[in-house]
């Protein structure tokens, strides 16, 4: 499918011109300015940002006249005067809002997302839920992130965000994760939240990296996502880590978070007797108890 030489966002195959900016789709031969076509002005440049912060880190957006972003409900923190900012539902027309509506709630996320645009030199901050760190990812046309749902933050109006459904099924029942992942694919910066500190690897291909259940972040589609038991029975039943551990496998980026919002909420519990350890049905990544 291919992408607007201008904006960047993706276009259908029989589109003559982009709906965001109004550039003739490659290949159409359509005239540059079709009559009566009034698209409207996206500044689709390079976004100035800062992440600020430690362990409760907040992302500050500066946006020139005609930047838009959109987030997720909730996670804005401020703005200035010169930022406009509506509720929408994905999609353009009535039929990919409803389809957009049912991914978002297949995601666990609100029906709608919020889009802010600056009319002058503005700022706009988000934040996470809990503590943790934001990481920006600099989506090239085409590019593909996979990551966990409610990771997603904020980006610039040309990175799509979908759903992506987890090929196989012992990664979806055991692997942390649950089926359903978001997909945010470029061109853009996206900026994605986990709790506590990052650590980042750059896999090549056939490296394999073994993660605790729940503890990715997010990773680049060229890697393979599975399961895989953790060690010997004996290990797996009494070793405190569950029964399963997440398998990935290069080429490409992935992100692992040290803290998740389960440890978070165990370590929280009056009742919890402290540290990472886990019974052997604890570690079946949600499939016998929800996480929510």
């Amino acid at each position: 499918m291919p992408y607007c030489t201008s904006c960047g966002t993706e276009i259908a195959a029989a589109v003559r011109f982009c709906a965001r900016c109004g550039t003739p789709a490659p290949g159409s031969g359509a005239a540059a300015n079709p009559a009566g076509y009034m698209p409207p002005v996206i500044d689709a440049g390079p976004l100035d940002y800062t992440i600020q912060g430690d362990n409760l880190q907040v992302v500050r957006l500066r946006l020139r006249p005609g930047q838009e972003v959109y987030a997720e409900a909730g996670k804005m923190l401020y703005m200035t005067n010169t930022i406009s900012w509506e509720t929408k539902m994905m999609g353009d027309s009535l039929g990919q809002k409803i389809w957009g509506a049912l991914k978002r709630k297949l995601m666990g996320e609100s029906l709608f997302l919020t889009y802010f645009r600056s009319s002058g030199q503005g700022e706009v901050g988000f934040a996470g839920n809990y503590p943790g760190r934001i990481q920006d990812i600099d989506l090239k046309p085409g590019q593909s992130w996979l990551v966990q749902r409610d990771s997603f933050v904020c980006a610039q109006a040309g990175v799509q965000l979908n759903i992506a459904l987890v090929k196989r099924i012992g990664a979806g029942l055991f692997g942390g994760e649950g089926f359903i992942l978001e997909k945010l694919t470029g061109p853009g910066h996206v900026f994605i939240h986990g709790g506590g500190d990052f650590i980042d690897f750059q896999l090549q291909p056939g490296e394999q990296l073994r993660v605790d259940t729940g503890c990715v972040v997010g990773f680049e589609e060229s890697v393979s996502y599975d399961i895989q038991l953790a060690g010997g029975i004996k290990t797996a039943i009494f070793g405190g880590e569950g029964l399963f551990l997440t398998s990935l496998t290069g080429p490409g980026r992935v992100i692992v978070q040290s803290m998740t919002l389960e440890k978070l909420r165990r370590e929280m519990t009056p009742t919890s007797a402290g540290g990472d350890e886990r019974g052997a049905l604890e570690s079946l990544g949600g499939f016998f108890r929800s996480e929510d």
